[in-house]
């Protein structure tokens, strides 16, 4: 059986607060402490692993380590077809040191519009890994596909949210209601998948 998660405190291994948001608000029917990377004062590791999993572990395994308490880490990516799948492992890079995503978006446009191909087609990716302090991890991975729209659509959401459109609506990431995001993203699939494995015996709010 795979392990269980008992303990009262969880760091997401986030310095995105958006992704921290979303993250707690997923945890919000547990009975445990949310924290973060950030508000913990923990360094971010360097990410050189060659896929979202490796990525989130090595996040995940970071914080658990150096904190002694269990680490959730996500990490996600826009993968767009008409660029070869970019930004993909890199879409946070593509916003900068900045970190201003409408920078990023501006570069995924440019690149579509240079590749010449009409595809709109896209998909966010998201890996989770649960990390105890003894080095045990759980990993899980979600993908909800759909399309880019151009110009950016919304001011809800964060990252590459206001240029997707998942596949079956007509409104992106960053027009729709948050809590309906929160049950139908990639990350809201990859965690669906962790609380099946570890989170049965978790205590849940009364």
């Amino acid at each position: 059986m795979t392990r269980q998660f008992t303990e009262d405190t969880l760091i997401v291994a986030s310095h995105n607060q958006g992704k921290v948001r979303e993250i707690a608000a997923l945890l919000a029917p547990y009975k445990m402490t949310v924290t973060s990377a950030s508000a913990c004062q923990l360094d971010e590791p360097v990410e050189d692993g060659d896929s979202y999993i490796a990525n989130a572990a090595i996040k995940a395994k970071a914080a658990a380590i150096t904190s002694g308490l269990p680490a959730l880490s996500d990490d996600s990516g826009f993968e767009v077809m008409a660029i070869d799948g970019d930004p993909g492992l890199y879409s946070a890079r593509w916003a900068g040191a900045d970190k201003d995503f409408s920078v990023a978006m501006q570069h995924v446009h440019d690149a579509i519009t240079a590749s010449g191909k009409t595809d709109t087609s896209c998909r966010f990716v998201c890996a989770l890994a649960l990390c105890w302090p003894d080095g045990e991890i759980v990993t899980t991975q979600g993908v909800i596909d759909g399309h880019y729209v151009w110009p950016p659509r919304g001011n809800r959401g964060f990252g590459y949210d206001p240029m997707f459109i998942p596949d079956g609506y007509d409104q992106s990431f960053g027009e729709v209601d948050p809590e309906w995001k929160h049950a139908v993203s990639h990350r809201a699939i990859a965690f669906q998948q962790l609380i099946d494995q570890c989170f049965q015996d978790t205590p849940r709010q009364s």
